[in-house]
């Protein structure tokens, strides 16, 4: 179907280029179309090139989707171009106020080696969290924010003394699941960060019945986990990177004591090895949300 926009979005260029269809906001209005609307809390950095990374897998649902870029009150978008954010994203409050979100996607931030408390919009994010859990159907945390959900589902990160940088196998854990179900045995994801989990933690909240495990990793760790109820799935690596993304830091962090050179890439040949996770994952997610918002 097509990803419904504003006629003046910076990136219909790029919407088209990659074979997406896309519709204008005002034409979707006129034809009396209802598309699911997905809030996309988007605190990456460079984070207007970023958004084609969610855009894309988006793109490729069956059914209609009108993103909704959110913005926090309480953060500095240092790294994006001036009057981005004031033109074309909105506070949750206002993303909510006429329309309920059916769903919400919460991206990373560069802030996994700070204590939650340490984050300056830790207080904002988390009451934003606590909403959508109440007022719709389900919210799928990226890297940073799958540890922040994780963390309100009782699971605490441990950080690393340096990054977790590569491109790396995961084993799917569970079969007979609205998303899982439809990934291979085994399949690679990107991960970029200085932090994850404990087995044992992850075992732990398993058994009190506070998260799924969804995914590991010999590498990797405990990577997907979600709240039994399907409502919060926490995702610690970057499925939604595109290549391009991935050699951008990989370039970037070149030189870095902290971070060693990247794994099971070739930044100056990048392969996007994990495109079919990216689009299943993403897509299995939508098909969730349209049948809750159905029920």
């Amino acid at each position: 179907m097509a990803l419904v926009v504003r006629p003046d979005y910076h990136a219909i260029p790029t919407i088209e280029k990659n074979g997406l269809n896309w519709i204008s906001t005002t034409e979707s209005d006129r034809q009396g179309q209802k598309p699911l609307r997905i809030g996309i809390l988007n605190i990456m950095p460079l984070g207007e090139q970023y958004e084609m990374n969610i855009l894309n897998p988006l793109g490729l649902s069956l059914v209609d989707i009108e993103p909704v870029w959110i913005k926090l009150e309480s953060h500095s978008y240092k790294t994006w171009p001036e009057g981005h954010v004031e033109r074309l994203y909105a506070t949750y409050s206002e993303a909510v106020q006429e329309k309920k979100l059916d769903g919400l996607i919460v991206t990373g931030a560069p802030v996994e080696h700070l204590d939650f408390e340490e984050v300056n919009y830790w207080d904002e994010i988390s009451d934003l969290i606590g909403d959508a859990k109440e007022n719709s159907h389900s919210t799928l945390g990226l890297c940073w924010a799958g540890f922040a959900l994780a963390k309100l589902s009782g699971v605490e990160k441990i950080t690393f003394e340096t990054k977790l940088f590569g491109v790396y196998e995961l084993d799917n854990l569970t079969f007979n699941h609205p998303i899982m179900g439809a990934l291979d045995d085994k399949f690679v994801c990107p991960q970029s960060r200085f932090a994850g989990f404990e087995d044992q933690a992850v075992v732990e909240a398993v058994t009190r019945g506070d998260v799924n495990a969804l995914a590991y990793g010999r590498e990797s760790g405990y990577t997907i986990l979600e709240t039994p109820d399907h409502k919060q799935l926490m995702h610690i690596g970057h499925p939604e990177y595109n290549k391009g993304r991935l050699a951008y830091e990989a370039r970037r962090d070149q030189g870095n004591p902290k971070i060693p050179n990247i794994e099971n890439f070739d930044f100056d040949k990048p392969l996007n090895r994990w495109r079919m996770h990216r689009n299943t994952f993403f897509q299995r997610w939508i098909n969730f949300v349209t049948q809750e918002s159905k029920s």
